[in-house]
C-alpha cells in the first residue's frame, strides 16, 4: 500500500490564504487535508470551503471534539461534508479534555470512551438511514424523566447519504483508548509517533483491539504526524521542535495527568520525562528543552537531510504507518510546498 501523504490546514485567521495553500498542496501530490478544531473557528465551515476548491485531496476533521455536538449532529455533519465534498471526507474525533469541553463549551466531560463508541454507533446506523434515537446511559446531559415533552420517537435521515460508511478516524495515545480504535474505527491518529518504539507503547493495545475488531473494518490505517525540514543545516528547526516536545512532555498538565509525559515514559525514558516535567512546571522551559532526549527528537521526526528522511520513512512504514500528516517548517508558502513536493518524490520512489 501507498503511504499516503497528509498536511494539516492551519487556524489561519485568513483562511483564503490556507486554502489556496491547500490547492498548491493538492497539485504537488499531498492525498489528505486535516482542518483542527479546538477553540479556534469551527472546522466544519472550512472543510466546506475546501470541499469547493480542491477536486482530488481527501478532506479531514482532524480532530472534531466529541463533547462539543451531538453524536447524531456529528453523523449529519459528516455526511453533509462527505456530500459536498463528492465523497471525499474522512470523520476524524477525539475527546479533547475537561478544559476544552467543560472550560469553554460547558458540557460534564464524562466517560470519554463510552461517549467515543457511542458516537460511532449512532454515526455509522444514521449513515445507513437507521431509525436512530438518543436514548443511551452515555449520554453527557440526560434529561429527568418529567422534564422531557414525550413526543421523541427514533428518526432516520431524510437524506439519503453519498455513502453508507464514512471513514472514521480515532486521535488516542492511553493503551485503552488506543485498544478502541483499533477495535472500532477505520483509522487511528497517534501524536509524537516513534516507530523503533511504538510497540513498547501501543503494542498489546493494539493486539487487543485488534483480537476484537470486525473483518469488515479491514486493515487498520495508522496516521503518523511529523514535522517536516528536507535540509542539510537544521539545527535551529530541530531547537524549535525540541522546545514542542518539552511543552508536551513537561507542561501539559501535572504530575500524574500528563498523557504525553506517559507516553515518553512508555517509550523507555522514564528518567528524562520526569526531569523534563520537574523542569517545566518549575518555570524552567529552556532547561527541560535541552533535558529532550536526542533519540526522541530525531524519531519522531522528518527533520535532517534527504537521505535521514528517506530511513525515516521506511522506519515509519515498516512499522505499519500508512498515513503521513507531515508539518512542514519551512516559514514561507513557496518553501512549505516545495518541502511536501520533496516529501512526496521520496515516498514515490520507496
Amino acid at each position: 500500500m501507498t503511504l499516503r501523504l497528509g498536511i494539516v490546514a492551519d487556524y489561519s485567521d485568513d483562511f483564503r490564504d490556507i486554502a489556496a495553500e491547500v490547492v498548491e498542496a493538492e497539485r504537488v501530490g499531498v492525498d489528505v487535508v486535516a482542518a483542527a478544531e479546538a477553540y479556534s473557528f469551527d472546522a466544519v465551515s472550512r472543510l466546506g470551503y475546501l470541499a469547493a476548491v480542491t477536486s482530488r485531496v481527501t478532506l479531514a476533521s482532524g480532530i472534531m471534539p466529541l463533547f462539543s455536538r451531538t453524536p447524531t449532529m456529528i453523523g449529519m455533519t459528516a455526511a453533509g461534508l462527505d456530500d459536498v465534498s463528492g465523497g471525499r471526507f474522512e470523520l476524524g474525533l477525539g475527546s479533547s479534555g475537561p478544559q476544552v469541553i467543560e472550560g469553554f463549551h460547558g458540557v460534564p466531560f464524562h466517560r470519554p470512551l463510552a461517549r467515543l463508541r457511542e458516537t460511532v454507533e449512532v454515526c455509522r446506523a444514521l449513515w445507513r438511514r437507521e431509525p436512530v434515537v438518543s436514548d443511551s446511559p452515555n449520554h453527557p446531559i440526560p434529561l429527568p424523566a418529567d422534564q422531557g415533552t414525550g413526543l421523541g420517537k427514533p428518526l432516520k435521515l431524510i437524506n439519503h447519504p453519498r455513502r453508507a460508511r464514512i471513514p472514521i478516524a480515532i486521535a488516542a495515545l492511553t493503551p485503552k483508548a488506543v485498544a478502541q480504535a483499533a477495535e472500532i474505527a477505520e483509522s487511528w491518529i497517534p501524536l509524537f509517533y516513534f516507530p523503533g518504539r511504538a510497540h513498547l507503547a501501543w503494542g498489546d493495545a493494539l493486539d487487543a483491539g485488534f483480537a476484537r475488531r470486525p473483518d469488515e473494518l479491514g486493515e487498520l490505517d495508522v496516521q503518523a504526524q511529523a514535522p517536516l525540514l528536507i535540509a542539510d543545516d537544521t539545527d535551529q528547526a530541530l531547537e524549535i521542535y525540541r522546545d514542542r516536545v518539552a511543552l508536551y512532555v513537561g507542561g501539559m498538565g501535572a504530575k500524574g495527568a500528563n498523557f504525553y509525559n506517559d507516553l515518553a515514559r512508555r517509550y523507555g525514558f522514564v528518567d528524562e520525562a520526569e526531569r523534563i516535567q520537574e523542569l517545566y512546571l518549575a518555570g524552567e522551559k529552556k532547561a527541560a528543552a535541552a533535558a529532550v532526549p536526542e533519540e526522541l527528537i530525531l524519531g519522531t521526526s522528518l527533520i535532517g537531510s534527504e537521505s535521514h528522511v528517506r530511513e525515516r520513512l521506511r522506519a515509519l512504514t515498516d512499522s505499519g504507518v500508512t498515513t503521513l500528516t507531515a508539518q512542514p517548517l519551512a516559514p514561507e508558502l513557496g518553501g512549505r510546498i516545495q518541502q511536501l513536493e520533496a516529501l512526496r518524490a521520496l515516498i514515490d520512489e520507496s
